[in-house]
């Protein structure tokens, strides 16, 4: 999605928002006078994103591109919220972080995993979590929704492990249909590949499998006539 996107930094330069957030992290203020000076950065760097981006479109009209340059914005305010919160609000200690698997991996889900969304569009996350969760993860989980909802953006989200993505993907259609168009945003990526590798061996593989034995019995006709549908068949027989 990224490489289509002409001149990325004009619409937020999240390298120079680091700067700006990890200098303020610096400035020792208490909790409540550093939560309110995070927050006017954040909505000040998200109207000016959102003013570029809609400046983009009053001049080319060309919706495509603004629905992706959209996305890359939500992208950059998840990432550097997750950073903030992991580096700054609650760091891990030392002693936990040497033996400590995956915090959690930030996942696109939806239209948004897709990498296209319209302004205004709810944006839909997913925060999958290692089998052993613990308490830092969930006020990871909780400060960045409450900064995301706070500067104004309509977010929905779950927050699951590996393996309650794939018991509620076999029983509910929707989680099924949200998971197909995942997105890896930021975290521990390889959690969401291996997502993914599972997702399609016990979830998309079984529903096309299903599907094709079914087309399968309604006759030889069929199998001769469509070659795929034969060797789909016969490679879920085995």
């Amino acid at each position: 999605m990224s490489e289509k996107i002409r001149n990325q930094r004009s619409i937020i330069d999240r390298k120079a928002l680091t700067i700006r957030l990890d200098e303020l992290a610096a400035e020792g203020l208490g909790k409540a006078k550093r939560r309110i000076a995070i927050l006017a950065l954040f909505k000040e760097a998200y109207q000016a994103s959102h003013a570029e981006v809609r400046r983009r479109f009053e001049i080319s009209g060309i919706g495509t591109e603004a629905v992706l340059e959209q996305s890359f914005l939500i992208d950059q305010l998840v990432r550097l919220a997750y950073d903030y919160a992991v580096e700054h609000e609650f760091p891990a200690s030392p002693e936990k972080e040497k033996g400590s698997g995956p915090l959690m991996s930030v996942v696109a889900v939806g239209g948004y995993g897709r990498g296209e969304l319209s302004p205004h569009s709810d944006i839909d996350l997913l925060f999958l979590l290692p089998p052993k969760r613990g308490a830092r993860a969930e006020q990871v989980v909780q400060y960045m929704l409450y900064l995301l909802w706070d500067i104004g953006l309509k977010v929905g989200h779950s927050t699951r492990s590996l393996e309650e993505c794939m018991r509620q993907a076999k029983g509910d259609m929707t989680i099924r249909t949200a998971l197909l168009e995942a997105r890896w945003v930021w975290g521990d990526q390889p959690l969401f590949e291996e997502l993914k590798r599972r997702f399609r061996a016990e979830i998309v593989s079984g529903t096309l499998c299903a599907g094709a034995q079914h087309q399968g019995r309604q006759g030889g006709a069929a199998r001769s006539a469509h070659p795929l549908l034969d060797r789909q068949i016969s490679l879920c027989d085995q």
